[in-house]
């Protein structure tokens, strides 16, 4: 995998590219690190992107795993997490409007 930086891409665009061999994923990386992959697509495009949105999920289940580890909350028993599921749900009835707050008056 090469990497170009997010300056360099965006002022020589192809050029920038030039040097990667084709089929290479690059990653596009700026004054804050690692920001975005450039990858190949070989064939058909829609099996591709399936396979993207795969990648990309389990990614972000992995944040998730790891944010829960990091606060306790992967050893929260059933009864914990019951209790806190409907914490949050009571907190958003209360705070959601009722059916007659969004009607207006009748045009006259």
């Amino acid at each position: 995998m090469r990497q170009v930086s997010l300056r360099e891409f965006r002022t020589r665009g192809v050029k920038a590219l030039g040097v990667v061999p084709q089929g290479e994923t690059v990653l596009l990386a700026g004054q804050q690190g690692p920001a975005y992959f450039l990858v190949p697509v070989f064939g058909d495009v829609t099996a591709e992107e399936k396979e993207l949105r795969r990648a990309m999920a389990k990614a972000s289940l992995r944040r998730s795993w790891r944010r829960a580890e990091a606060f306790g909350w992967d050893q929260a028993t059933g009864g914990e997490i019951d209790r806190e599921i409907d914490r949050v749900r009571a907190a958003r009835r209360r705070r959601k409007p009722g059916p007659s707050a969004n009607k207006s008056s009748p045009a006259r």
